[in-house]
């Protein structure tokens, strides 16, 4: 069975009575941690919370939850998805530019020298 637990407290996240919604998962603290960066730094509150199961049970299960005021998920996901496509671009691009690389490589067959 899960259990919610905060991972973070801090003073920006919406109160508890408020109705919250998910806009983000992953498996991944650290990719979380980017996305709530992300989101607080377009001035979107938002609640950091990991999925945790018993590791006994069911190792490596979990993970973590992100969850924005309901009137704050639209625009949340707006952020996330261009966020998304920056970074699609970006690598479609750079897979483009090593496909694109050539080399030129000189080879000139020289006689061996002589034996004296």
């Amino acid at each position: 069975m899960a259990e919610l637990r905060e991972i973070q407290l801090t003073e920006s996240q919406p109160e508890p009575n408020e109705k919250l919604v998910k806009v983000f998962d992953t498996e991944q603290e650290s990719e979380a941690m980017v996305v709530k960066g992300l989101l607080e730094s377009a001035g979107i509150e938002c609640n950091l919370t990991s999925t945790a199961t018993s590791q006994d049970s069911f190792p490596g299960l979990g993970g973590v939850v992100i969850m924005v005021r309901e009137e704050d998920a639209e625009p949340a996901r707006r952020i996330l998805a261009e966020s998304k496509k920056i970074v699609a671009d970006e690598s479609k691009q750079t897979a483009a530019s090593d496909d694109d690389e050539t080399c030129e490589i000189n080879v000139s067959i020289e006689e061996p020298p002589a034996k004296a």
